[in-house]
C-alpha cells in the first residue's frame, strides 16, 4: 500500500483511499492507494521526480474506457483536470490539453473552420484517444496527430513526434509510466457549418445506433477485422466485433448486472448494480463463446486495471 505520508509534497491534490468507482463511467471499482490531480505541469513533473521509482502510477482519464477491479489499484492514480484542458489555435494546428474532452475539442476546432469531426461521439479525452489511437467513420488520430507533450516516469518532460508512437489500431507505444499532458493536431480546414451539420448526423446516428443513455465504456472489443467502421455502404460486415458475438449467440448475455446489451452487442452494460468481476467476467465468457464458434479471438478494447476483490 502507498500513503501520502510518503510521497512529494504536491500544489495539488493527494487523496488516500480514494475510491475510483464514480471516476469511470461504468460505475464500478475499489480505491486507488492514493488519487493525484497536479494543479499543472510542473506539479506533476515535481511530484514525478521525486517519486520512489518502486512506486507504480496510472494515469486515468474521463474513465470513459475503463474497468477498475474491485480490488482498486495500487500506487498512484493521476488524474489530470482544470489545468490540462486547454485549447488553442494556430492555423490549422490545434493544441489540446490531455483532459479535453473529444467532443468539445471537434466542436471548438470546427468553429475555426477545422475538420477534427471524427472525435465528435468519440467518448473520452484527448489523452486517451492518443494512447488509444482513438477513431471512427474511417478516421484515426494517427491521421492528425503532429506531436505530443509527456511527463515521464522520472519527471522528465519531452516532446515526442507522432512517428514515435507508433500508433496503429487502438494501440500507441508511449513510454511506460509516462503521463500525456497535451497533444498537437493538424487539421484539415473545412466550411464551419459543413463540420457542423456533419457532426450533428454523426451524433443522431450514434444514437440511433448505440446505447448512449446506458452505463457502458464505449465498444468493449477491437474490431477483429482490424480497423473502425467507415460508415460507408460498402464497408463489411463480417468481421465486426457485434456481428460476431451476435453469430455466437452472446447478445442480451448476462452475468450478475452485466448484460452484453441488447441494442448494441459489443457494448458491456451495468444494468444495475454490477460489479467489475461480473463486467470482466461476462467479457470473458464472450471471447470464449466468440473462439469456440468461429475461432476468432476478440481482443478488449477496454482498459482493465487493478487487482480483483479479496477473496474471504
Amino acid at each position: 500500500m502507498t500513503h501520502i505520508a510518503d510521497l512529494p509534497a504536491v500544489r495539488g491534490t493527494l487523496t488516500e483511499n480514494r475510491d475510483l468507482s464514480g471516476l469511470t463511467w461504468m460505475r464500478v471499482g475499489g480505491p486507488a492507494d492514493v488519487l493525484f490531480q497536479p494543479a499543472d505541469e510542473e506539479d506533476l513533473s515535481t511530484f514525478l521526480a521525486g517519486l520512489p521509482s518502486d512506486v507504480p502510477v496510472f494515469p486515468m482519464g474521463v474513465g470513459s474506457n475503463l474497468i477498475v477491479r474491485d480490488g482498486g489499484v495500487r500506487g498512484v492514480v493521476i488524474r489530470l483536470g482544470r489545468g490540462f484542458n486547454g485549447i488553442a489555435f494556430d492555423g490549422d494546428l490545434v493544441r489540446a490539453g490531455a483532459a479535453a474532452l473529444d467532443a468539445h475539442v471537434a466542436r471548438k476546432a470546427a468553429a475555426e473552420g477545422l475538420n477534427l469531426t471524427f472525435l465528435r461521439t468519440i467518448p473520452g479525452s484527448i489523452g486517451g484517444a492518443v494512447r488509444m489511437n482513438a477513431g471512427c467513420y474511417g478516421d484515426y488520430m494517427a491521421d492528425v496527430l503532429q506531436e505530443v507533450r509527456v511527463v515521464l516516469r522520472d519527471g522528465t518532460i519531452k516532446t515526442l513526434a507522432a512517428a514515435e508512437l507508433n500508433l496503429s489500431y487502438r494501440s500507441s507505444d508511449l513510454p511506460e509510466g509516462a503521463v500525456l499532458v497535451e497533444a498537437t493536431m493538424r487539421a484539415p480546414q473545412e466550411d464551419a457549418q459543413v463540420l457542423e451539420d456533419r457532426m450533428a448526423a454523426q451524433l443522431a446516428k450514434r444514437d440511433e445506433t448505440q446505447p448512449t443513455k446506458d452505463r457502458t465504456a464505449g465498444s468493449t472489443f477491437r474490431n477483429p477485422s482490424g480497423y473502425s467502421s467507415t460508415g460507408r455502404a460498402d464497408d463489411t460486415m463480417d468481421l465486426k466485433a457485434w456481428k460476431v458475438i451476435d453469430d455466437a449467440g452472446m447478445r442480451g448475455a448476462v452475468r450478475g448486472g452485466a448484460v452484453m446489451n441488447t441494442m448494441h452487442s459489443n457494448f458491456l452494460t451495468n444494468a444495475g448494480g454490477a460489479t467489475a468481476a461480473d463486467l470482466e467476467g461476462l467479457g470473458e465468457e464472450v471471447r470464449k463463446k466468440v473462439y469456440d464458434t468461429s475461432g476468432i479471438t476478440l481482443h478488449w478494447e477496454i482498459m482493465r486495471v487493478g487487482e480483483p476483490a479479496p477473496t474471504v
